[in-house]
């Protein structure tokens, strides 16, 4: 059939320029910038968007991913929360207006009549100290976000004081944006828990425009109009549903048959899809602010020697892997900050086409002319070409790869000590982290702190971690990017890493149903979806 009805496809291009405009400075002064969006949904409007994993923690102090956060943006609120548009800035939510009184302090005025579901009552000044303290006082797995957080004072039942032990320019831009500054009932919480711990995928009560009406582990989430709300932001949709599916082309091939009406579009079919669109479809195209990479668990007996790791290094040719895995569409990575956030990395230590000379060079300093290794990788179709590629690059410097497809609930849990003892078997490893525009949420996975968490390759460097806790203090944003530039150079230098790419986000979704609110990195805010 003709797929060119009601099609389009844009380019949003976000400056090159340090994109946290509206962020960086943003609590320099009290703002009451007024949210003015009213979404009104017609009657019986359900949006159906595909997720790359399913949610598994709904516990905004204790989650451990991005995609949990997409929803919880829908059934929670927070103080602010990302701008929908091209630019990174934010808008208020559940606070009436906010102010950096000092490097430390943060004064926060709650909007009134922001209502708990289940009859749990009004939002308060303490719901806030309770759920930011919570992350601290459980020694939570995302407790970085929250940096030096030391109390929050409350004033009265709408007012309160964030205090911080040190200055942490991280809070406007991840802390109280993104996961963490999600708030929750203190009673509520307390009574689940009885200690105020982790609920994990039981949220006692809601406080966002919608709820978690339904959860089919691995077939879908479904969240409805919550009648008890009464912000500004009205739900867009009478329903939601989130569908799983870790591999772009299953998703593509759902989207055509029209069982989802937005998802992300896979690169590799990028291309295609502009020389023949769906119809009423537009795709959107989007920088990424994700970072994939080739790990090496530096503990592992076969790459415990520095030379081996560098030969692989070397031996790895990223625009290969570009152009089979993403058919050109994405370029090669410098590091972990992708281009226009502070501490970007113009070029690499290893270039990206590397060098087989170099390579087995470095393979003979190990005394080595052959070795076999393994690699994990999520079961989707590009981390598998990637794989490939590498493991036809590898043979020529005679390191034999083999390759271990891994489903989601068991990828993302296998470098993790507290999960068993699988991370001791962990060799080489493709893995993607999402990201958040500052570089704090990019290098605080690799400290020392995070072996054996979210640090699989188990690098730890005294003078990373230093610089680490350094950088979130320093205003000046030139000071601040070099430090995490040498940061970057110290990962690659270890050998333990081999930066690939930040891919690109191009979303595709029905022209006639939905209008969509998209992060500048094209991340969904499902909150904010309109109706066409």
């Amino acid at each position: 059939m003709s797929r060119h009805t009601r099609s389009s496809i844009r380019t949003i291009a976000v400056p090159r320029r340090t994109v946290l405009k509206g962020i960086a400075g943003a609590g320099a002064m009290a703002t009451t910038l007024p949210i003015t969006r009213a979404i009104w949904a017609a009657e019986g409007k359900t949006l159906r968007a595909r997720n790359y994993a399913d949610i598994d923690k709904l516990d905004p102090g204790f989650y451990q991913n991005a995609y949990n956060v997409d929803v919880m943006n829908c059934i929670y609120s927070k103080l602010i929360h990302y701008k929908p548009g091209h630019e990174w800035a934010w808008e208020l939510q559940a606070a009436e207006s906010i102010e950096q009184v000092d490097d430390t302090h943060i004064r926060f005025r709650l909007r009134k009549g922001i209502m708990f579901t289940d009859g749990y009552g009004e939002m308060t000044a303490e719901d806030v100290k309770f759920s930011f303290e919570r992350v601290i006082e459980f020694d939570s797995p995302v407790k970085g976000d929250w940096g030096p957080l030391d109390h929050v004072e409350v004033e009265d039942d709408h007012t309160g004081v964030i205090v911080l032990k040190s200055p942490f320019q991280p809070l406007w831009n991840i802390t109280l944006p993104f996961g963490c500054g999600h708030i929750v009932s203190k009673k509520a919480v307390m009574e689940k828990t009885g200690d105020g711990g982790d609920f994990g995928m039981e949220p006692p009560c809601f406080s966002g425009p919608y709820v978690l009406a339904e959860w089919k582990p691995d077939q879908y989430v479904r969240l409805t109009r919550n009648p008890d709300y009464a912000g500004p932001d009205k739900p867009g949709f009478d329903e939601i549903r989130i569908l799983p599916m870790d591999d772009e082309k299953t998703a593509e091939i759902a989207y055509e048959a029209g069982d989802i009406d937005f998802t992300q579009v896979s690169l590799a079919s990028l291309g295609n899809y502009k020389q023949d669109m769906p119809d009423d479809t537009t795709i959107d195209e989007y920088p990424s602010l994700y970072y994939a990479w080739v790990g090496m668990n530096v503990d592992h007996p076969k790459l415990k020697d520095i030379n081996v790791r560098k030969a692989i290094q070397w031996a790895i040719n990223v625009p290969q892997i570009m152009d089979a895995a993403y058919f050109g569409e994405a370029k090669p990575a410098t590091g972990l900050i992708a281009p226009g956030l502070i501490g970007h990395r113009e070029k690499a230590l290893v270039p990206p086409e590397g060098d087989l000379d170099t390579a087995r060079d470095y393979l003979a300093k190990a005394g080595l002319d052959s070795l076999d290794v393994a690699i994990d990788v999520l079961n989707a179709s590009q981390w598998k070409t990637m794989a490939e590629v590498i493991q036809a690059q590898l043979a020529q410097i005679g390191v034999n790869l083999d390759i271990r497809v891994q489903d989601s609930g068991s990828f993302w849990t296998m470098g993790m000590e507290s999960e068993g003892e699988r991370w001791k078997d962990l060799q080489l490893i493709i893995n993607r982290f999402s990201m958040v525009p500052d570089p704090y949420y990019a290098t605080e996975w690799f400290t020392c702190e995070q072996v054996g968490v979210w640090n699989w390759e188990r690098f730890c460097n005294e003078r990373f971690d230093t610089l680490h806790e350094e950088a979130v203090a320093i205003s000046d944003p030139e000071k601040r990017g070099a430090m995490y530039r040498e940061m970057q150079d110290l990962m690659e230098d270890s050998g333990a890493y081999r930066f690939l790419t930040h891919e690109a986000a191009p979303m595709m979704y029905r022209t006639s149903l939905v209008k969509p609110a998209l992060r500048p990195d094209g991340r969904p805010l499902y909150r904010f979806f309109e109706t066409a």
